[in-house]
């Protein structure tokens, strides 16, 4: 069952990238997103609680975001657009805690293929839109909980995030109210 979708690690120990297997003709494709078997042999979550789709607009700045008490493991997929997408490691007993990876990751990558980025449980996430604009679906393990959510900011210089503003034409970042006021890294409510 794992030829219906390549699993890739990266950088950062439990964060994959994945590749589902297209089936096309000169009519169009088909592709399985999600596949809750393919997913159990690969090692990953076979449940998902909650759907969430943003849309936003070039040098839209989201995150970075996390949970406490009910962390979500995160599926992201590029619909339309390109973003540039950063998981941070915010597990104590990780071998990467602190460390972060970038993605770059658009509807379908240069090859032509569909790309997920797999973040469990444990990871603080953000993005920024390269494009004129995106929208991305992110399936999480489990639901909102406003109780336990928190932000670390995206220009924190303890963890020294290389986001490619030089890519944004001149634009600053646009950043919500809320995370603005994130925490600093070294300050942070960590699980």
């Amino acid at each position: 069952m794992l030829d219906r979708m390549q699993v890739h690690d990266t950088r950062l120990f439990d964060v994959k990238l994945l590749e589902p297997k297209r089936h096309g003709d000169d009519r169009g494709w088909f592709t399985e997103v999600f596949n809750a078997e393919v997913f159990r042999k690969a090692g990953l979550p076979e449940t998902f609680a909650q759907d969430n789709q943003s849309f936003s607009t070039k040098g839209v700045l989201r995150g970075l975001h996390y949970q406490l008490g009910q962390p979500q493991g995160k599926l992201v997929r590029v619909l339309s657009g390109h973003i540039w997408d950063v998981a941070v490691d915010l597990r104590r007993d990780s071998p990467d805690f602190g460390k972060w990876a970038g993605f770059d990751l658009r509807a379908r990558n240069e090859a032509g293929e569909l790309e997920l980025l797999w973040i469990p449980e444990g990871f603080a996430h953000g993005f920024v839109v390269m494009s004129e604009t995106a929208e991305v679906l992110y399936k999480t393990t489990r639901g909102y909980y406003p109780a336990g959510e928190r932000c670390i900011r995206w220009d924190d210089p303890t963890l020294g995030i290389e986001w490619p503003l030089e890519k944004l034409d001149g634009l600053m970042p646009s950043v919500s109210g809320k995370d603005a006021q994130g925490a600093l890294f070294a300050e942070a409510e960590l699980p």
